[in-house]
C-alpha cells in the first residue's frame, strides 16, 4: 500500500495516515497479519517527523487497527465491532457528513449511490482476496 501525504492539507500529517491505513484494511490492501514498517522506516520514506509517525500508529493501536509486538513491530488487525459508545461517536461523524451533504443540495439518492459505490469498493477487493 502506498502512503500519499499532502502537506498542504489542513487534515494533521498523523490524521492523514490513520485515515489511509484505515481504508487500506477496509480495502484488504493491508492484510490481517501484516507487519507495517517501523516509525523510524516510514518516517524516513514520507520525509516527516517519527513523532508524527508515532501518533498515527498510537492512535490505531488504541482503535484497535495495530497490535504490536516487541520483535516485530507493528501488526495489522481487525479491530473489534464497535462498543455502543464508539458506534454513537461514529454514528455523529457519519450525521455531520449528511448535514455537508444536505446543506450542499445533494439529493438522497445521490448520497446513497456515493455509499453504494464506495462500500462496493471494500467488498470488490475482499471478493478478489477468496478467489
Amino acid at each position: 500500500m502506498l502512503l500519499e501525504i499532502d502537506t498542504r492539507s489542513e487534515t494533521p500529517i498523523y490524521q492523514q495516515l490513520c485515515d489511509q491505513i484505515i481504508v487500506g484494511i477496509a480495502r484488504q490492501e493491508l492484510a490481517v497479519g501484516e507487519t507495517l514498517p517501523t516509525v523510524r522506516q516510514l518516517a524516513d520514506e514520507l520525509g516527516v517527523n517519527t513523532m508524527t509517525i508515532s501518533k498515527a500508529y498510537n492512535l490505531l493501536k488504541e482503535a484497535g487497527y495495530l497490535v504490536t509486538d516487541r520483535r516485530k513491530g507493528s501488526i495489522v488487525t481487525r479491530p473489534d465491532p464497535f462498543p455502543e459508545v464508539a458506534l454513537l461517536d461514529w454514528q455523529k461523524r457519519l450525521a455531520l457528513l449528511l448535514a455537508e451533504a444536505h446543506v450542499h443540495q445533494l439529493s438522497k439518492e445521490q448520497a446513497e449511490a456515493a455509499i453504494a459505490d464506495i462500500w462496493q469498493t471494500f467488498e470488490k477487493t475482499n471478493e478478489q482476496q477468496t478467489d
